[in-house]
């Protein structure tokens, strides 16, 4: 039963909010769009962002983080990890901070992403070559880094596997 306006107060869309907050980190646009979708635009609802934000409950930062975080482990790429968090609402800013941090050789992560997905036999023929470039592509890995991971060469700049530097 949906509430009507009258009794939609702050508290409850605090409370809410923090629902969602205890399943994952959100940003703070994300949060924003549900609470709009919920409560109707009510006018309270940046008031309570905002407080979510300065009690430290709701982190634009954290959520990047662990966005970040979590898009590497997957195998993404430089691109895909930026339009990704762009969508999710994030400052460019903050986004270039945040992968500056992550401190990623992604030339290692590019090559760990295509042994995982093919394996260590070359491809076949030119069209696997293509499949296994538009996939690594998909993934947001520059041309360097695909040609790279495609080549399997070892190189002095790339350490020793771990593509965290």
């Amino acid at each position: 039963m949906l509430d009507t306006p009258a009794d939609i107060t702050p508290a409850k869309m605090r409370n809410y909010a923090m629902g969602l907050l205890t399943g994952r980190d959100y940003s703070r646009a994300e949060l924003a769009t549900k609470l709009v979708k919920r409560f109707d635009e009510h006018s309270a609802i940046d008031e309570v962002l905002q407080r979510l934000a300065d009690e430290g409950l709701q982190s634009d930062v954290r959520f990047a983080e662990a966005f970040v975080r979590s898009r590497i482990l997957r195998g993404h790429g430089l691109t895909r990890i930026r339009q990704d968090i762009r969508q999710k609402g994030i400052a460019d800013e903050l986004v270039g901070q945040t992968l500056d941090a992550a401190d990623v050789n992604w030339m290692t992560l590019a090559r760990e992403v295509a042994q995982r997905k093919f394996g260590q036999r070359q491809a076949a023929d030119q069209r696997e070559t293509a499949k296994r470039m538009r996939f690594l592509q998909y993934r947001g890995f520059s041309y360097d880094q695909i040609k790279y991971a495609l080549a399997g060469c070892l190189d002095e700049q790339v350490g020793d596997g771990d593509f965290f530097d």
